[in-house]
Parts: C-alpha cells; structure tokens; sequence
C-alpha cells in the first residue's frame, strides 16, 4: 500500500464506510448529552448531590446560558431558522434525491442536531417563563436529557440501518 492510497483512505467521501464519520457521530451524540443548555451534565449532577456553592454555580452558569439562547433567539432566531431550513433541504435534495452519499451522511447528523436544538429552545424558554429552581429544574433537565439521548439513540440506528444499505448497495455493484 503506497502512501496516496492511504491518504485517499483517511479522506475517503463514502461516509458510510470510512471510520471517521462513525467517530464524529459518536463524539456528536456524546456531546449533546453531555452538554444540556450549555451546562455540562457533571456540573448539574454536582448541584443536585452536593448543593450550596456547586448548586450557585450551576444556577448562575444556567441563567447566563438562558439568557445568551433568549438573546440569540430572539435577535437572530428567524434568520437561523431560514438558513437551517435551505442548509437541511439543500442536504437531503442533494443527498436523498441525487445520491451525494457524503450529503446523506451529513444531513443524518444535521437533521436530528436541529431537532435537539429546537428542544432545547423550547426548554430554555420553558425554564425562564416558569422560573423553576431546585429539584423541579434538576429533574426538568434530566427529562430533557433523556429525550436528547432517545433522539441520539433513534438517530445512531437510523444511521447505522442506512449506512450498512449503502454499503451493502456499493459493495454489491462493484
């Protein structure tokens, strides 16, 4: 094996078949249910065990994390929202409708990072309009951390299920 072709391994565009992609999808998921609101899960479970000064930390990381996602939001919540739509279709046109595997790969990572993302939104306005503290916030976000991680479970299979088609599919034609 010379060094170009190994080279063309490591950079290969069948995501589906090129560990890289696996990697990224993992470290993807991994960090969504690690980081929830931009806190990370170490820090709320710390607050909840503990409580006192590991429970204001949590709060005021928490608050400026709401408040930077109501911000955004609120300035450039349409905008984001147009642009993520083009930037989905443009990868599922490409990638389901013209076969541009790299493109389905991406937009089996983008889509359901979207959904997440919409959730953690709606949680975010949720919490602030509530007001919520305690043991009522603690277990609000680890209901939503679960429902990260079914969506990051339901995405993975999803992904490994369409993947190993692709793979079956080329490895069959060539």
């Amino acid at each position: 094996m010379d060094f170009m072709s190994l080279v063309y391994q490591l950079i290969d565009l069948r995501s589906f078949s090129n560990l890289w992609y696996w990697i990224a999808l993992a470290f993807t998921w991994s960090r969504a249910s690690h980081w929830i609101l931009g806190v990370p899960w170490d820090m709320v479970q710390r607050a909840r065990r503990i409580g006192g000064q590991a429970e204001l930390d949590f709060q005021m990381m928490l608050r400026a994390n709401l408040n930077r996602i109501g911000y955004i939001s609120s300035v450039a919540g349409t905008a984001a929202v147009a642009i993520a739509a083009a930037l989905l279709t443009t990868l599922a046109m490409l990638g389901f409708g013209y076969g541009v595997e790299f493109c389905q790969a991406l937009f089996l990572i983008v889509f359901p990072m979207a959904l997440v993302g919409l959730m953690s939104l709606r949680m975010a306005r949720w919490i602030d309009a509530s007001g919520i503290e305690g043991a009522a916030l603690h277990r609000a976000l680890n209901w939503h951390r679960i429902r990260v991680q079914a969506i990051g479970l339901i995405s993975i299979f999803i992904t490994a299920m369409w993947g190993m088609l692709q793979n079956l599919n080329i490895s069959v034609l060539h």
